[in-house]
């Protein structure tokens, strides 16, 4: 089906994205699933071809495309290679900077954001916690005023960059008699005191992405890491979650696609009872509703990724399209697994990676059910 979204520079970036991905990524493809992390001259190539700075202002070391389709095309290229290496790139590209570009004092601009747009410095946001999940209005991370330092402790969970990070966005409570508005960020850098990391989390799926636990014992934050306004770190992130989530969904339908089509192409070349398997009719009907479920899915999807290049995406429109999205995916590729058949559960085989990658698409970003009351709530139910 056309797309209509994208004009001749976004197909430009594309075919940028699209190389970078051939010659340094899909190279690496097998090393990145052995190690179970993305190394970092791989973080620092995909910095020079410009991946990582189009949130970023150029005087800042950025592309400052200020235009979300340039977002989506990236996310979609390496969605389309592997779902966990969009997920780190996106948390780090996509979901970070516009906290610093919006939030930060120009001193704490030109502290990280070059080193970000250019790969040298890894980052990722920590908001959820081992009892609180989604409910961030929940979250137990404490972070007390000293003179001119804060003094952070607590723990967070299931962090995505977070074996790797060197800059950590961290939403702590610092006035617990405020509720939501009792919370504040912090960017914690590496090797400050009390700040550790635990193992990489052995995950069903997603294992390039080094996804871990963080510490903060005593952790003595200056003020100057506080990122905006005390009190304000719910607010902020309320604000820019529907990037997050528009940038899920985006990832969610290409990751889809990429498998969908290569299952089609095996469809056809894999034989039983003397024919492609992809004749017979129940597979045949199968195809079909499912590549009409992606395309209709892609076409909401792209209605979204224009309204947030034009700053009108509502937060329970990205809610929609991200479960939405996930659910699709996640249906889709089970029955991609099916038309595989017993190859389809074997991990040799790109479609069973790509299966238990996408299970948790329903749950991060807000799980699919959080995004179902934030619907109903606009509802009025």
């Amino acid at each position: 089906m056309p797309r209509h979204l994208y004009g001749p520079d976004h197909e430009a970036f594309r075919a940028s994205v699209r190389e970078f991905v051939e010659r340094t990524l899909r190279p690496r493809a097998e090393q990145m699933l052995e190690v179970k992390s993305i190394d970092r001259d791989i973080w620092k190539e995909a910095g020079k071809q410009g991946l990582f700075g189009l949130d970023i202002p150029e005087e800042l070391g950025g592309a400052g495309a200020d235009d979300y389709r340039f977002n989506a095309v990236a996310a979609e290229e390496v969605a389309a290679f592997s779902f966990a290496v969009s997920s780190c790139f996106g948390i780090h590209s996509d979901v970070c900077p516009p906290y610093i570009v919006d939030l930060g004092t120009q001193e704490q601009k030109e502290r990280w954001l070059p080193a970000m747009a250019n790969g040298d410095k890894i980052c990722a946001i920590a908001m959820t916690e081992p009892s609180g999940g989604s409910d961030l209005a929940a979250l137990r991370t404490t972070a007390v005023r000293d003179g001119d330092h804060w003094i952070l402790n607590g723990s967070k969970t299931f962090i995505t960059n977070g074996y790797q990070a060197d800059l950590v966005i961290v939403a702590a409570r610092t006035d617990p008699s405020k509720g939501a508005k009792g919370i504040t960020l912090f960017m914690v850098e590496d090797g400050m005191d009390g700040f550790s990391r635990g193992r990489k989390l052995d995950k069903v799926g997603q294992e390039e992405s080094d996804t871990a636990e963080l510490f903060f014992e005593g952790v003595r934050v200056p003020d100057a890491n506080r990122l905006g306004e005390e009190g304000m770190g719910f607010v902020a992130m309320m604000q820019r979650l529907p990037q997050e989530r528009v940038g899920a969904a985006v990832a969610n339908t290409a990751h889809a696609f990429q498998i969908l089509r290569e299952t089609i192409e095996y469809t056809k070349d894999r034989k039983a009872f003397g024919q492609p398997v992809g004749s017979f009719q129940h597979n045949k009907f199968k195809i079909a509703e499912l590549v009409t479920k992606l395309e209709v899915t892609q076409a909401y999807v792209d209605d979204c990724i224009q309204a947030h290049a034009e700053r009108k995406l509502s937060p329970v429109d990205a809610a929609k399209a991200k479960w939405w999205s996930a659910q699709v995916q996640n249906d889709v590729l089970d029955e991609c697994v099916q038309l595989y058949g017993g190859y389809g559960f074997m991990n040799e085989y790109r479609v069973a990676r790509a299966w238990r990658d996408a299970r948790v698409s329903k749950i991060w970003a807000g799980s699919n059910e959080i995004m179902k009351e934030l619907i109903g709530r606009d509802l009025g139910l």
